[in-house]
């Protein structure tokens, strides 16, 4: 069963950074198609940006030109690393297959206040 652990998140202003990491057990990271997502209160988990084999991106309208989302084959780990932050940006973040596939991890908190 592979598990999954996000860190990184925290507290910034509007206009802030943070970067999201993603560790995952076993060296799944390589080779699966692998992507960011959020859940922000009362609303449904949503796809935040996506990453291929082949490091071809895809990122949702609202992040787009400003959340970047990257890997590191040698230390099967991925990142999101999220540039002029909005407090809508404000929700829990998670990492997963494309598809879900394995086990949601605990999340990590990123709350950004206005």
């Amino acid at each position: 069963q592979v598990q999954l652990v996000e860190s990184g998140g925290g507290l910034a202003q509007a206009g802030g950074s943070l970067r999201l990491s993603c560790a995952a057990s076993g060296n799944v990271l390589t080779f699966t198609h692998m992507g960011w997502y959020r859940q922000a209160p009362g609303k449904q988990r949503e796809l935040v940006a996506t990453i291929t084999r082949g490091d071809n991106t895809y990122y949702a309208a609202s992040v787009k030109g400003r959340f970047t989302i990257s890997r590191d084959n040698d230390n099967n780990a991925m990142y999101l690393q999220m540039n002029n932050l909005k407090p809508e940006d404000t929700a829990v973040y998670y990492c997963n297959s494309r598809s879900a596939t394995f086990q949601w991890g605990p999340g990590t908190q990123v709350t950004v206040s206005s």
